[in-house]
């Protein structure tokens, strides 16, 4: 806190007396205080590393096996069978603490007793380990539980009954399968079938069993000895060659948004609402140093994996010529904050104390009535984390190496995370439609220098209150932040609250020192590359046309009545909604998570079946009576159902293949199957948006209480993104992207397809009027 303080622990001058030393007390005093509370947390770090270390076991259940192993002892009854005499003769002879036979006797226990509670802990975890291995239960009809489900999910609970850390199920977690290369080839093809006429379909089908047969199995067994070795076969792979090997612009690409809560206001002064925020951020933070927040777990007994939130905070990402890097400290005390083209650097701390929301309050708040204006080239600078990845690794070596320049860039990359204080106003109008679209473009792309793209997440204040986020996907994806979000807004609503006025409750410390100003010295030729960057950039978000909107009609509880899942009602309906827009199907990505697997990332799921693309062309049609077409649906809808849990449980497509593909890489080996396979657009890339990972509030008593979710931008140049968010009982949220550039898309005009499919769905489902 000295350096916030604009003040050094001591200073002393050479007179013609001696030396005059002059203290600073305050200084001093945090200089010893941020001394204490970096120990406290080395002494947190230490002990949670030892609970993680032997849960399910825990320091009592070890006093307990030493204090019965002694007892037996005492009754004359040897339940190690001989082991602690074979313990106490191994024993050093001579004097000190084993120089009585007693103490001998109790040292020889307590190794014992040590060793039977280690080998314990290590039976549990394998056990834990062999259950969790076990998805039968995935695939049973809702309602029907088969008894071998109840015996399993007796013996999860029992070993895992004792409260958790976050990270305590980490090792018991099994490692994703490596799926067999003809089961993989199967799928590969019935995915593709809908897709492809029969010379096409022949010739794909020859190509594919050509590589099952000549090339994969040498391919496979390099796969498979890496999944022995490593802890996941695909993540790191997936990490640095679709995100930190991509040279493209962060910006549109990769980048995606999540958007504030909607249909309420807590306040609109702008300051005060990132007072609060910030303040629950780093509350989240200290939980997640601490392991004090619960694992994410399915059907709240199966733990997902959780090692995608270590990189949550203090993290960027640093751009290299051929491949970036991912920079994470284990802490930081300040944020990155910009505005009005001008970069910030604001403590978070008073010496080993978070400030609290009303003294964040206050420093935003100079933030904004600061009147000093931009140096040359600091305004659009951020854009060089807009623009191309090359360009920008080279500006950073040429510019930002040394002197100020390179002090004022590790402030923002070093900082916990950036915050973009916006001078314009954005909010959801439900009587305005477009006003949740120009909303979402504004927290995808700003102005494309308003953003730091780099910093695992931005968060955007708008002038009226209004939040955002903007995230870098490289380091974890979307329901990480999820959980985060959550965790902010149900803090910032129902815990932290508001005076009558919109400000942070309590009074502030006036004599803590304003934020600093960074400063930069940019020379023309670094603003010449500023500029280009930010060209490169504007050319892209100008390109993205972004259609959100609210779908009323119904929500999750009308879906429910028609035996479906939700989200194989939703994704269905995209199907339909896309061969009305375009008059043919595509390859279609939906993403689901493998995070009941050690490191897991995502899996792709294939929502163009075969099933699926007759139900729509019987809908077209129309010559089907209802009953036929609830018929087709429902066989649609359990496909895609089967699909998707095939890719939770490790047996998806799309991820063997791309580490296959890496494989034959490394081995300079050619397959014209995988190179065709990895080249396929996927036209329609949807994903869903996860919600309620965290009960801060009863969404029954609030219903206003939600957010719209968030989007990301279009996967192909003439395809969509859809993100949607099946928001509560009776409302949907959509994120529809594409490009201007295209004359064949159409946001506005797909979410109006959506819609309407959404509606000629739930038409097939209502039970007709009786007369009494």
């Amino acid at each position: 806190m000295a350096e916030a303080h604009q003040a050094v622990a001591f200073q002393f001058t050479v007179t013609p007396d001696g030396v005059d030393f002059r203290l600073s007390r305050e200084a001093l005093k945090h200089v010893y205080l941020s001394g204490i509370n970096s120990w406290k947390k080395r002494l947190i770090r230490i002990k949670n590393g030892i609970l993680r270390g032997v849960y399910p076991g825990s320091p009592t259940s070890w006093l307990v096996v030493v204090m019965a192993t002694m007892g037996s002892s005492f009754c004359n009854v040897d339940v190690s069978l001989g082991l602690v005499g074979c313990i106490q003769r191994c024993l050093p002879q001579g004097c000190g603490p084993y120089q009585t036979p007693q103490t001998r006797a109790l040292l020889s226990m307590a190794i014992f007793s040590t060793g039977v509670w280690v080998t314990g802990i290590f039976f549990f975890r394998q056990t834990l380990k062999l259950l969790l291995s076990y998805h039968g239960w995935m695939f049973e009809m809702h309602g029907k539980t088969s008894n071998l489900t109840r015996i399993w999910a007796m013996c999860v609970r029992l070993l895992s009954s004792r409260h958790p850390m976050l990270y305590s199920f980490q090792t018991s977690l099994p490692k994703l399968p490596v799926p067999r290369v003809s089961a993989t080839i199967q799928r590969y093809l019935e995915s593709v079938r809908p897709l492809l006429d029969d010379e096409e379909y022949y010739r794909m089908e020859v190509l594919a069993k050509e590589f099952q047969n000549k090339t994969a199995p040498r391919l496979q067994k390099y796969l498979v000895l890496k999944s022995w070795w490593a802890s996941n076969y695909v993540s790191d792979w997936w990490e640095e060659y679709i995100y930190l090997r991509g040279r493209s612009p962060l910006v549109v690409n990769s980048n995606y948004y999540v958007m504030d809560l909607v249909l309420i206001k807590n306040t609109d002064v702008q300051a005060a609402r990132l007072g609060n925020t910030i303040h629950a951020m780093i509350m989240y933070r200290r939980k997640l140093d601490r392991e004090e927040i619960k694992p994410v777990m399915a059907l709240g007994i199966v733990p997902m994996c959780s090692y995608q939130m270590e990189r949550m905070f203090n993290t960027t990402r640093v751009p290299g010529k051929e491949t970036d890097v991912l920079q994470h400290l284990s802490d930081s005390r300040h944020v990155a904050v910009y505005h009005k083209g001008r970069f910030f650097k604001l403590w978070l701390y008073e010496g080993s104390r978070l400030l609290k929301p009303q003294d964040l309050e206050m420093q935003f708040q100079r933030i904004l009535d600061d009147p000093s204006p931009p140096q040359p080239g600091e305004e659009k600078l951020a854009a060089l984390t807009a623009g191309g990845r090359v360009e920008w690794a080279q500006a950073r070596q040429a510019f930002f190496s040394s002197g100020k320049n390179k002090a004022a860039l590790e402030a923002i990359e070093r900082a916990a995370f950036f915050v973009a204080l916006d001078e314009e106003s954005y909010h959801y109008d439900p009587e305005d439609e477009a006003s949740l679209s120009l909303y979402g473009k504004a927290l995808l792309h700003g102005n494309c220098y308003n953003r730091w793209f780099d910093k695992s997440f931005t968060l955007i204040s708008f002038k009226n209150g209004q939040l955002g986020l903007n995230a870098e996907h490289a380091w974890a994806d979307a329901p990480i932040m999820g959980h985060l979000w959550e965790f902010v807004l149900g803090t910032d609503s129902f815990h932290l609250g508001y005076t009558e006025t919109g400000h942070c409750l309590g009074k502030p410390n006036p004599a803590l020192p304003p934020p600093m100003r960074l400063q930069w010295d940019i020379p023309k030729q670094c603003q010449a590359v500023i500029e280009s960057s930010y060209q490169v950039a504007k050319a892209l978000a100008d390109d993205v046309e972004l259609y959100c909107f609210q779908f009323l009609p119904f929500g999750k509880g009308l879906i429910k009545k028609c035996r479906t899942s939700p989200d194989a009602f939703v994704q269905i309906a995209l199907q339909l909604a896309h061969f009305r827009d375009r008059g043919k199907f595509c390859l279609t990505y939906e993403a689901s998570m493998t995070r009941m697997f050690r490191e897991g990332r995502t899996e792709t799921v294939r929502s163009c079946t075969s099933e699926s693309t007759a139900f729509v062309q019987a809908m077209v049609e129309r010559s089907h009576a209802k009953a036929d077409l609830r018929d087709l649906f429902q066989k649609a809808a359990k496909k895609h159902q089967n699909m998707y849990r095939l890719a939770m449980t490790g047996a998806g497509i799309d991820r063997h293949l791309f580490c296959l593909y890496l494989v034959s890489k490394y081995l300079g080996v050619s397959s014209p199957f995988l190179a065709e396979v990895l080249s396929e657009p996927w036209r329609l890339s949807t994903s869903q948006i996860p919600q309620s990972q965290i009960r801060m509030f009863d969404p029954e008593q609030h219903p206003n209480h939600l957010g719209a979710g968030g989007g990301f931008g279009p996967v192909a140049d003439d395809g969509y993104g859809v993100s949607y968010m099946i928001a509560g009982e009776n409302t949907i949220f959509f994120h529809v992207s594409s490009k201007f550039s295209s004359s064949e898309t159409n946001a506005q005009r797909f979410g109006n397809h959506i819609r309407q499919a959404l509606l000629d769905l739930a038409d097939l489902f209502q039970v007709p009027k009786t007369d009494s």
